[in-house]
């Protein structure tokens, strides 16, 4: 597998109001990347995860995918 980003990722927070970039790293069923394809360290890993559940809740982001 590939992963979505070639160099390491220099985001040093993952702010739930930051949306365009949460949504790099949701695939097109709206679930989040694994670690493999994102290349984010453990607790990189975990922060994006709760940054994007927070967006989720407000409707920044969808819950499911809809076609």
């Amino acid at each position: 597998m590939a992963k979505i980003f070639r160099h390491s990722t220099e985001v040093a927070y993952f702010d739930y109001k930051d949306f365009k970039t949460l949504q790099r790293y949701i695939n097109i069923y709206g679930q989040i990347e694994s670690r493999k394809k994102t290349g984010l360290s453990e607790s990189q890993q975990r922060h994006l995860a709760v940054a994007i559940k927070r967006a989720r809740h407000l409707a920044l982001l969808p819950f499911l995918a809809t076609n």
